[in-house]
């Protein structure tokens, strides 16, 4: 029996063998990116398997798009595929994330709470400061560098300074060059009397930020905050104070520059010196040249008392965007309220005041320059209030105003947006920065990924899975990805998402059928210079075609949002060097026939002049970002 039984296990792993070799085989001929020792059980085996099953035609394999397939191995996968199905695999994330090449924040690691005499620390990082400060009496704390440059960097000061007395607090450079960053101070200096706190460069240059002032300086006494640059040309993301300095004392409140040149940043500032008393709260310089901002402003100064509030300047030279003020100085007692120049803007945004110094007693309110495309809902008419120079717009919509090329060249990258004309052998023209800036990630497995919550009802569940606390960065990343993807599609659009590599293939099959190609642009170089234009090939015979494009979202497993719009035409062209015409890289560029759907202030009506329908808008596909035709 033990004989039988022994043969039987012999048998079996000698057809199991002869079973691989044999599929080893034919996929490396068929493959032709498989290895010899490529497991045929793991997940780019079977991506490799699927696309020779789906798409009908002799084209090569596209090795930009196998190279994101899922790195987990045979067994890997399979395990944490029955953790998915589970509802288990929060207990494994980090070795989830790990194996998988996924985007995941390291959890809070151990808290330095105390320490007993004044410390500076000339380079920190990624630290979790549960209680730190806290009844400090005079004395000195300085960070010199703190997270400067780095990547997913996740900061915490839960606790800061709270109680302390004549205590100063140094932030040199906090954050800066950081890449998804995600800063909070939960309680900043609350209860503290006398002292200083000051920021002289919090988180410039960040790309995708996630900036937290829970309780920023509340119920201090006399104690003075300094923002000398705050987040400075940052990169989309958002930034908020929940409560700053409510019920303060005395304390006069400072930030010399917030925002400027930033693009595409939302700002919030929610009790905004509540309830404060002999406030002094100043913003020189206040969302200079940002592009398309959007900052609420919902609590500011109400109930104050003997309060100064001074915008010196408030969007000054912006691009679009969307500013409102819920509450402003509401019931507030003897405030002295100026802005100075506000919203004096490139490209008018939509600037909303709702419920205006209502209720307040003898306060003094005063605007000198007021842009165009505003208005004031229920704000305190009766009282104190002038306008030196409010310009009006006649039909609630302000008149476009003439780009400089150094403004375009600001918020739209130079080469970004052409015309089609401009896809012509000779022809010399700037490259944008077409390099991939989100973190590396891999698809995951369909066999994982069809098994994970995917929709803003099941944020619950992808919020414990993926570890992503209340107002953390994870939580907006998520949140922001799946709202974009149970967006409506636009007139005439196909969109779908896609996590896995076989559903992208199933969506380009679905839309254009089996007989498919895919494209990216081969690399970066050539990037931000000039490059020629060499040899150039129309998609379909230069004909108007149908197209799906894909597009990466930030989630913690890749995700790309892929879409086909009506009417594009789809080009491959030589890229040479200008001055040896050495090809340097080989590009593959989409135009868009009918803009008439896009908004009036897309960046390429900036760049390009005209408008809606008027003009075709073309541009390169991204490292990264890929293109589906069918095959000629």
């Amino acid at each position: 029996m033990q004989q039988h039984t022994q043969l039987s296990l012999v048998t079996h792993l000698s057809l199991f063998f002869i079973l691989f070799s044999s599929l080893n085989v034919a996929l490396t001929a068929t493959g032709r990116n498989l290895g010899a020792v490529e497991n045929p059980f793991s997940p780019k085996a079977y991506l490799v398997r699927y696309w020779n099953k789906e798409v009908r035609n002799d084209a090569e394999k596209p090795s930009f798009l196998l190279s994101k397939a899922s790195p987990l191995t045979a067994v890997d996968s399979a395990a944490f595929a029955k953790l998915a199905s589970q509802n288990g695999l929060s207990s494994k994330l980090p070795e989830f994330c790990a194996s998988a090449n996924l985007l995941c924040f390291s959890d809070l690691g151990q808290s330095l709470e105390k320490h007993d005499k004044d410390s500076t620390f000339t380079g920190y990082a990624a630290k979790n400061f549960t209680n730190y400060g806290t009844d400090r009496l005079a004395g000195v704390d300085s960070f010199k560098n703190y997270s400067i440059d780095e990547n997913l960097p996740v900061d915490s000061f839960r606790r800061y300074s709270h109680d302390s007395v004549n205590h100063k607090d140094q932030f040199t450079n906090y954050a800066s060059g950081g890449n998804v960053v995600d800063q909070s101070f939960n309680s900043y200096a609350g209860g503290a009397t006398s002292g200083a706190g000051e920021f002289k460069k919090y988180a410039d240059s960040v790309n995708v930020p996630n900036l937290r002032f829970n309780s920023y300086s509340d119920d201090s006494n006399g104690r003075a905050q300094s923002f000398t640059s705050y987040t400075e040309n940052g990169n989309a993301g958002d930034q908020s104070f929940t409560s700053y300095s409510k019920n303060g004392n005395g304390a006069p409140n400072e930030f010399t520059g917030y925002g400027t040149s930033s693009n595409v940043v939302g700002s919030g500032f929610t009790g905004y010196g509540e309830t404060g008393n002999g406030a002094n709260d100043k913003f020189n310089n206040y969302g200079k040249d940002m592009n398309n901002p959007v900052n609420r402003f919902k609590s500011y100064g109400d109930g104050g008392n003997a309060a100064v509030e001074t915008f010196t300047s408030y969007r000054d030279k912006a691009n679009v965007g969307e500013d409102s003020f819920q509450s402003y100085a509401k019931n507030s007692n003897g405030e002295k309220i100026n802005f100075a120049n506000y919203g004096k803007s490139f490209n008018v945004g939509f600037d909303k005041f709702t419920g205006y110094g209502k209720g307040a007693q003898g306060q003094s309110i005063g605007f000198k320059i007021y842009g165009v495309n505003n208005s004031f809902s229920d704000y305190a008419k009766k009282e104190s209030v002038s306008f030196k120079s409010y310009t009006k717009a006649s039909s609630g919509k302000g008149t476009r105003m003439a780009a400089s090329g150094s403004l375009v060249k600001r918020w739209v990258e130079p080469g970004k947006f052409f015309r089609e004309s401009m896809l012509k052998k000779g022809v010399v023209m700037p490259m944008p920065d077409i390099q991939d800036k989100m973190p590396k990630r891999s698809f995951l497995p369909r066999t994982i990924s069809s098994k994970l919550p995917f929709a803003t009802s099941k944020m619950a569940e992808l919020k414990q899975i993926f570890h992503a606390d209340d107002n953390s960065t994870m939580e907006k990343i998520i949140l922001d990805a799946l709202q974009e993807c149970e967006r409506a599609p636009s007139a005439g659009e196909t969109k779908r998402c896609v996590g896995s590599a076989e559903d992208m293939i199933d969506f380009a099959t679905t839309v254009l059928g089996r007989n498919v190609v895919v494209r990216s642009t081969e690399n970066v170089n050539g990037a931000k210079h000039n490059v020629m234009i060499g040899s150039v090939k129309g998609i379909n015979g230069g004909k108007v075609t149908q197209s799906v494009s894909c597009h990466q979202s930030l989630f913690p497993y890749l995700l790309y949002y892929c879409h086909s719009v009506p009417k594009v035409r789809v080009y491959e062209a030589d890229l040479l060097d200008p001055l040896s015409k050495a090809k340097i890289n080989h590009g593959v560029a989409i135009c868009h026939l009918d803009t008439s759907a896009w908004s009036p202030t897309h960046g390429s009506f900036m760049a390009l002049g005209s408008g809606p329908g008027q003009i075709e808008v073309c541009h390169w596909i991204f490292q990264n970002d890929m293109t589906w035709a069918i095959a000629d």
